[in-house]
């Protein structure tokens, strides 16, 4: 076993390097009986965090 497989890593420390630099997701799921699809949903989201580099897309309040 190397160093980098016994590295463990919070939870907590892993959320925040992922939403440092942004988090893409992409999928879709299809609902199908009898080969009739019923329900797709498709889902694109862009998680990140927001600080000063990258302002809030809404405005503040009045």
């Amino acid at each position: 076993m190397t160093v980098v497989e016994r590295r463990e890593i919070a939870l907590v420390d892993l959320l925040d390097r992922l939403l440092a630099g942004g988090v893409v997701l992409v999928g879709d799921v299809t609902l199908r009986i009898a080969d009739v699809d019923l329900i797709r949903i498709d889902l694109n989201a862009l998680i990140s965090s927001v600080d000063g580099r990258v302002p809030s897309p809404w405005e503040d309040g009045p």
